[in-house]
């Protein structure tokens, strides 16, 4: 299994390079499919990768939608996103029609009001006549815009509850779709979607910092006891990742054995002491089969730490970030690194160290 140290945010040239495969294999270029092939490109589930291969040069959407249902569970709910969207609008199209109805309800009845006025005043009819068809026309007018408006403000009620139903059905599409289905972390999707609106606030970039942590010598772990432990091992580490830090701090799975905490409201010494916990509360953790007494640990993490104020964007954050991961898988792991400008001229990845 190769580590998930390798699934970087791809740059424009990777980017562009997944595009062009895929119109050479004539697929759609879509987020779904551009998502399946990204994952296949960095070769972090390399039976994703033989399933797409099995497709051969010209693959069905079908068939590119039953691989995506089967990996990615967000692909499957997108769907019913879709459908979600088309009901809610319509609901909100059916809203609108029925408030141009009441505007035309009362554009009727000003009209009646204004119609009983001239009778009033003309010069022309008997005053007895007069109020008794003024007071005739404004009674049947009355009555009716009374009833009709009773009628629409049960429908727009109605309406209201129907549409603050899907809303919530929305918000749970989107909560499944930004959720990793092993750890029950944020996933890939909402990391990067979190990451960029640091940026979009000056105030809250002065005072975060990110932290990408690797599980080390995870290959040994999946090797020696299979893919269902190594699951077991990853679902255990996010859960004690997500309670030793702040109910405020987002926890992601970035993919494979790598996670990534952003931490608002903090300063750089709190970063580099919530990362030392976490390895810490890691490290003491047991990591054993209660039934045939097998040990599969110690389990120690590598993270790397980055403030938003030392990078340019998200991107920029995150390499640097994966920089000092780098530096403290390359110094012994089961360590925290602090990112510093001199870490650059040692950047460049000897990726053998994340195969022992």
């Amino acid at each position: 299994m190769q580590t998930a140290t390798a699934n970087k945010t791809p740059t424009p040239d990777i980017a562009a390079q997944i595009t062009h495969a895929m119109r050479m294999m004539g697929v759609a270029p879509i987020p779904r499919n551009y998502e399946l092939y990204y994952e296949a490109y960095l070769g972090s589930n390399p039976q994703l990768s033989k399933d797409l291969a099995t497709l051969g040069s010209r693959a069905t959407q079908e068939e590119l939608d039953a691989i995506g249902a089967r990996y990615f569970s967000h692909i499957h709910h997108s769907r019913g996103i879709e459908r979600a969207h088309t009901t809610l609008a319509a609901k909100l199209a059916e809203l609108v029609t029925l408030l141009r109805d009441e505007q035309c309800a009362l554009e009727n009845y000003n009209k009646v009001l204004d119609e009983a006025y001239l009778n009033i005043t003309s010069k022309s009819v008997a005053s007895a006549d007069i109020l008794r068809h003024a007071i005739d026309i404004l009674s049947e007018a009355t009555a009716d815009t009374m009833n009709q408006g009773k009628e629409r403000v049960q429908t727009v009620v109605q309406k209201s509850v129907e549409m603050e139903a899907i809303r919530q059905e929305l918000d749970e599409y989107k909560r499944i779709a930004n959720t990793d289905s092993l750890t029950r972390l944020g996933n890939r999707r909402a990391f990067d979607e979190t990451l960029a609106a640091v940026y979009n606030n000056e105030q809250l970039r002065n005072y975060t910092g990110l932290l990408v942590v690797d599980i080390d010598h995870f290959k040994k772990v999946n090797d020696s006891f299979g893919h269902p432990v190594g699951d077991k091992i990853l679902s255990t580490v996010g859960t004690v990742i997500r309670a030793n830090l702040r109910r405020d701090a987002f926890v992601a799975r970035t993919g494979g054995e790598e996670f990534a905490v952003i931490l608002n409201d903090s300063t750089q010494e709190e970063c580099l002491q919530a990362a030392d916990r976490i390895r810490a509360v890691l490290a003491n953790t047991p990591f054993k089969n209660s039934k045939t007494g097998v040990n599969y640990g110690p389990i120690t993490l590598s993270v790397g730490v980055c403030m938003a104020t030392a990078a340019d964007d998200p991107l920029d954050l995150y390499h640097k970030a994966d920089i000092a991961l780098y530096s403290a898988k390359n110094s012994g792991r089961n360590r925290t690194v602090l990112f510093e400008e001199g870490m650059r001229k040692d950047s460049g990845r000897n990726w053998l160290i994340y195969r022992r």
